[in-house]
């Protein structure tokens, strides 16, 4: 099984390494990787299962993937689809973790990742063109992609937002039953393993960090870390600009809030975090690896094994609880969507994500600058500009393009 999809997980480790800018770009490069490069799933699935994912708590892009390994390959290839995906920025991050001293005397050197934004952007433009036949059919669904698009704009990054739309855009197609008449369906099982297994280490991991908590275990520290990371994991809407405010505020706020501090609990400084939370932004693959950070320098004074178990310590935290959810509940709406109220939700949901995507374009270019007649403006357009036209007309693979855009911001 492993040989037979080698080649889908060499891209996948590709992708990891080339995928910057956020769930959003995430996507685009998905739809290039994925979709347009080598056809495992459609445009329609793809989108299908992002919307999906944006309703579930945890890191949408990384389940949103894992989904295209389940359907390559059931759950054996999912969770092989997982690992490659965050092992790589995990890594980084971690190992940032031992050095974070030395990352603010050398924060320079990241300035070659100057054009990684624009490019970002460019790859969103080519995602949203190639999802337009897909999700904008009607003038309903025409209204619903620019209602959604205003929206995202307006309110861009704030929890719960996303899922609402998505919802909202699914009610409105579902208004009209003439169209898709409900048949007949028999009933299936349910597989309930993976939310019984979700909601018994959700329960454990917080019974036992309590009594660790209360009875101040000595070394209490990596108990407290993965009860920390898998909640966050399970109970985070948003993607990573909502869970690092939380980390922020979990390891470094609160702590300095108590007069005496107990050597036995996690507490991380606050530079250090703030630090960690700007250069994940410029490491390739999900956001949520941020854990890996948090987690290693919130071992850190227990030594160097100790920090590197908190940094794998971090990533299964906040990682498992995705997986297990979007494992569990896609059979089910895989189900679901054969009953006509699903399916005729279907046209607004895909109306909806398009519109998400329109308007994280806008936002992310109005803070972008194009037009104050610089040269670096300049640059940044022909950056837009070129990458949304090579995507859109070549077949040239996303790391060509994001090797050429970190190049660019290592020479000019």
């Amino acid at each position: 099984m492993l040989l037979r999809h080698l080649h889908f997980l060499k891209l996948v480790f590709l992708h990891s390494l080339t995928a910057f800018g956020g769930p959003q770009a995430h996507l685009a490069m998905m739809m290039k990787t994925f979709v347009k490069k080598t056809p495992y799933v459609t445009e329609q699935e793809l989108m299908e299962y992002n919307a999906f994912c944006q309703l579930l708590p945890g890191a949408s892009s990384t389940q949103t993937l894992t989904l295209i390994g389940y359907k390559r390959g059931g759950p054996v290839l999912a969770a092989l689809t997982l690992l490659v995906w965050i092992f790589p920025a995990c890594a980084i991050m971690c190992g940032l973790s031992f050095f974070v001293e030395y990352v603010e005397g050398t924060a320079r050197h990241f300035d070659i990742f100057k054009y990684i934004v624009p490019m970002a952007t460019g790859f969103l433009i080519f995602a949203c063109i190639s999802s337009l036949p897909y999700s904008v059919k009607n003038l309903v669904t025409s209204l619903i992609a620019i209602g959604c698009g205003a929206a995202t704009f307006f309110f861009f990054g704030k929890p719960f937002f996303v899922p609402i739309l998505i919802l909202l855009g699914g009610f409105i197609t579902n208004l009209s039953n003439k169209r898709i008449p409900q048949v007949e369906i028999k009933p299936g099982k349910i597989r309930w393993w993976n939310i019984w297994l979700f909601a018994i280490i959700f329960i454990v991991a917080g019974v036992v960090s309590e009594i660790a908590r209360k009875n101040d275990w000595a070394n209490r520290k990596p108990v407290n870390l993965f009860e920390n990371s898998y909640r966050m994991g399970s109970l985070v809407f948003g993607g990573g600009n909502v869970l690092m405010p939380i980390m922020y505020e979990q390891y470094s706020v609160r702590p300095d809030a108590v007069k005496t501090r107990n050597p036995n609990a996690i507490h991380i400084d606050k530079k250090d975090m703030l630090t960690g939370i700007g250069i994940v932004r410029a490491v390739p693959g999900p956001v949520f690896s941020i854990a890996s950070y948090s987690g290693g320098l919130a071992l850190k004074d227990m030594g160097p094994a100790m920090q590197l178990l908190g940094g794998l310590i971090g990533m299964v935290g906040i990682f498992l609880p995705s997986a297990l959810l979007v494992l569990f509940f896609f059979p089910i709406w895989n189900r679901l969507k054969k009953y006509s109220v699903i399916y005729r939700s279907l046209e607004g949901i895909n109306a909806s994500v398009l519109g998400i995507m329109v308007g994280s374009t806008f936002y992310i270019l109005k803070d972008i600058t194009l037009f104050d007649g610089t040269s670096r403006g300049f640059v940044n357009i022909g950056v837009v500009a070129g990458t949304a036209v090579i995507l859109i007309f070549t077949r040239i693979p996303a790391p060509f393009i994001v090797a050429i855009c970190v190049a660019l911001g290592y020479f000019l």
